[in-house]
């Protein structure tokens, strides 16, 4: 494919090649996008996640060599190939990122897309299994509704190079070299298309349709399943963070969600009435356990009228009322809705006479504007109205063909039908983008209704741009098994190096007990009376306090504490000494949630967002960073017990940690400090997670509290980690509504210099309504070389808001 002439624009660089159309603009610095067609003009599709007006007056260069092109802004250069159109993306100092093969990389093949038509011949098949209720329409015929394009992005990938992202899938894979994944929405899958690459940079891919990923036997690819044309984003970074910037800045950034959903939330499938939700957190209360929500899962509706967004009168006679005293308690509730109505109720009714259906007549239309509203309409009137806190949108898939049998399908029998099968209903261009719509809805209806509650939805499926719409993704719905739990950590951190910032799970796994389905695959058919499984569910919330939502939730067996035990016994104890250190630790969580939302910043983080200088890091994938400051190392193997409550003897309590070179590392426990690029056997006893603090950081501890908004007159404790220089920015709100986007939030700076054993704690920022004016800090140097001495000082200062200095 040879560039034939090339003619520089205002705003981009458009290149005649023999077959079609490129065009190179520039959206900053950083930022290129590349359109390629076959035609004889661009496709004029609006991007369902890039945000409007991101294009900047960007000064761009256009130099033309002998064999080549090269395009450059200040950040970023591209050279391309006169001879065959091949790109080579570089910095600006002329460092190559990467590169398509020599021959070309874009390549385009037409494809014509179906549209079943529906009418009133048109027979649906109503059904239910165990991940919800199912409807299935045959089609009275198809037609061709337009020519399109698969579309193949090739890349040539250095040597030592390791990519992450594609989103959240279940087959515990982090660095994606040497591998491929199949690109479609499902139960335990969901899909970001946003690569980001140690070399510096990232790709985001802007297309809807299923797709894969390449880096095999195959080749080194990106492929789409029905385009228009070829649209994506190179982005250079080169730091994740700035990579992550750049997404947010195009695609939106992440709305801060209230404080209370940092705290504790307590679920499973499923509580039937408000006595008994209500009762739930009193004994949390009675217990002193912190608590910050429970959820009400499926079946709110009556009787068999699934998806219907209101209460049973029977089960919940009084929502208002049982709102108002959960309230009370301190607590909020989740509740969870659903995209399908069937069986005739009244939002399936209304939906239906509106035509606001999908083919199957149950699945609403999120694509349809108008849909979304009657949508949102009826779940305020239903449920949202009687103070409701947060949303659990289910099942945003919508469509799935292989939840049954016995044995799992192949990955490409999986791929095939699970995408037949929502092609059925969804523009094939379009398959993957239902969630991103479905969220879409939920947040801008919400925000109309009211400014004093912030948005929570927790989502099943994700696309990119949906962390402007407070989305939550958590996993689906997952197997008890120590694979499984080890497979999670890296599914969630390729979910938030693409940018969305908010992940969390089933702590202790939907499925507990093994049955018949392929999917119903756990471990322990006693549940929480198998002491296997508690040590499994200890080890899985230990893991979770270092999640972005702290969550329990899940089938066949109850999740409350004291289902594991009593005060005095291992499993019992140790879950309550983590739920507390969660709570401990919330002015340092709400802090960085406050930086995800003000600074673009990460919580949960692949040990490349920090540490990209360490190829050691690139594939260790049972360890992450949790904000700028702990290293966090679950224990993924048994050591007490196996399934069945057989003890297991003579196994060591002890884990191996990598700690990442560059600087010292402290045990979180014990204060031992180790100097970082080797790894060590830390100790795992099952009241023990090895944690550890990065030498140099600042960490704000707390009170010990029961929910999030309780107020406390004890001071703040800081703790400082000597071993380098460090910073850390105290971030604090009103905890809800969304005045903070008026700047009604405030900023206290802390400075550590470590040589001068001195903190700066700078002038307060800002102000919000409640907020304290003066604060106790309880300041407390560590310094794990003294092993008789590893608390080297402690001093109580009076902080109101004017700059102290305090010499040690």
């Amino acid at each position: 494919m040879e560039v034939e002439r090339y003619m520089q624009e205002k705003d981009h660089l458009l290149l005649e090649v023999s077959s079609g159309l490129m065009k190179i603009i520039p959206y900053t610095e950083s930022i290129v996008r590349i359109r390629y067609t076959l035609e004889n003009q661009f496709s004029k599709k609006k991007s369902l996640f890039v945000e409007p007006n991101t294009q900047k007056d960007v000064e761009f260069m256009v130099e033309e060599k002998d064999s080549s092109i090269i395009f450059s802004t200040r950040k970023v250069r591209i050279h391309i190939n006169k001879t065959t159109a091949a790109f080579t993306y570089m910095d600006a100092s002329g460092n190559v990122l990467t590169k398509e093969p020599n021959r070309g990389g874009k390549t385009l093949v037409p494809t014509e897309v179906h549209k079943p038509i529906y009418d009133a011949n048109t027979k649906i098949e109503n059904s239910q299994n165990a991940d919800g209720a199912r409807a299935k329409a045959v089609a009275t015929k198809h037609v061709v509704d337009r020519i399109a394009y698969h579309t193949k992005l090739e890349f040539e990938w250095a040597i030592g190079e390791a990519l992450y992202g594609l989103g959240s899938h279940e087959e515990g894979v982090l660095n994606l070299r040497g591998t491929h994944q199949y690109l479609y929405q499902q139960n335990m899958k969901a899909v970001v298309p946003v690569l980001v690459s140690t070399n510096g940079y990232g790709v985001i891919v802007d297309s809807y349709s299923t797709m894969t990923f390449h880096d095999d036997i195959h080749g080194s690819y990106i492929w789409t399943d029905v385009d228009s044309d070829m649209d994506y984003y190179f982005v250079y970074g080169p730091e994740f963070d700035q990579i992550v910037k750049s997404y947010r800045y195009l695609t939106g950034k992440a709305p801060l969600l209230p404080k209370w959903a940092f705290g504790y939330v307590q679920s499973k499938e499923r509580y039937k009435t408000q006595q008994e939700l209500i009762s739930i957190i009193k004994e949390y209360r009675k217990r002193g356990i912190p608590l910050d929500m429970i959820v009400l899962d499926w079946r709110s509706w009556t009787g068999d009228l699934w998806g219907q967004k209101s209460f049973d009168p029977e089960r919940f006679p009084n929502p208002t009322e049982m709102m108002e005293e959960i309230h009370k308690l301190n607590a909020k509730l989740m509740v969870s809705i659903w995209p399908i109505m069937n069986n005739e109720g009244p939002n399936h009714v209304e939906m239906k006479q509106k035509g606001y259906l999908l083919g199957n007549q149950a699945n609403y239309d999120a694509f349809n504007e108008e849909a979304r509203d009657l949508y949102w309409k009826q779940a305020n009137e239903g449920i949202f109205s009687h103070g409701t806190d947060a949303w659990w949108c289910d099942c945003t898939e919508p469509f799935e063909a292989d939840w049954v049998g016995e044995v799992k399908p192949e990955p490409e029998e999986r791929f095939f039908i699970n995408t037949q099968e929502a092609k059925k209903y969804i523009d094939p261009g379009y398959i993957n983008a239902y969630s991103l719509l479905h969220s879409k809805g939920l947040y801008e209806n919400q925000r109309q209704t009211t400014e004093s509650k912030r948005v929570v939805n927790l989502t099943r499926s994700s696309y990119a741009g949906q962390q402007k719409y407070s989305a939550i993704t958590w996993s689906g719905d997952i197997s008890a098994n120590w694979e499984k739990m080890r497979n999670q950590i890296a599914d969630g951190l390729n979910m938030c190096v693409t940018g969305i910032p908010y992940w969390t799970l089933d702590i202790g796994a939907f499925f507990v007990a093994n049955r018949e389905q392929w999917f119903w695959n756990g471990d322990y058919q006693e549940g929480c009376e198998d002491l296997g499984y508690r040590e499994l569910y200890v080890r899985w919330l230990q893991y979770g306090v270092f999640l972005p939502m702290f969550r329990s939730h899940g089938a066949d067996t109850p999740r409350e504490v004291w289902r594991f035990g009593e005060p005095g016994t291992p499993f019992y104890d140790t879950l309550v000494k983590y739920i507390k250190l969660r709570y401990r630790l919330m002015p340092y969580i709400y802090s960085v949630g406050g930086w995800v939302t003000h600074e673009d910043y990460t919580m949960m983080r692949a040990l490349a967002f920090d540490f990209r200088n360490d190829p050691n890091t690139y594939d260790v994938k049972d360890q992450y960073m949790f904000g700028p400051s702990f290293l966090v190392n679950p224990v993924t193997d048994p050591m007490y017990y196996e399934s069945g409550s057989v003890e297991l003897k003579w196994v060591p309590k002890k884990r191996s940690v990598y700690l990442p070179a560059g600087t010292d590392w402290y045990n979180f426990w014990t204060k031992q400090r180790f100097p970082g690029g080797q790894t060590i056997e830390a100790d795992a006893d099952l009241e023990t997670m090895p944690l550890y603090v990065r030498a140099g950081s600042i960490v704000p501890i707390g009170p010990a509290i029961q929910y999030t908004s309780e107020e406390m007159n004890a001071p703040l404790e800081i703790h400082i980690y000597k071993g380098g220089d460090g910073s850390f920015l105290l971030y604090d709100d009103e905890g809800d509504t969304y005045n903070y986007e008026k700047g009604d939030y405030a900023t206290i700076p802390l400075h550590w210099y470590d040589q001068n054993n001195r903190l700066v704690i700078q002038d307060r920022q800002g102000t919000f309504s409640g907020m304290k004016t003066s604060v106790e800090f309880v300041i407390t140097i560590i310094d794990g070389d003294d092993t008789k001495k590893r608390e080297l000082c402690t001093k109580r200062e009076k902080y109101n808001g004017e700059q102290l200095t305090i010499q040690f």
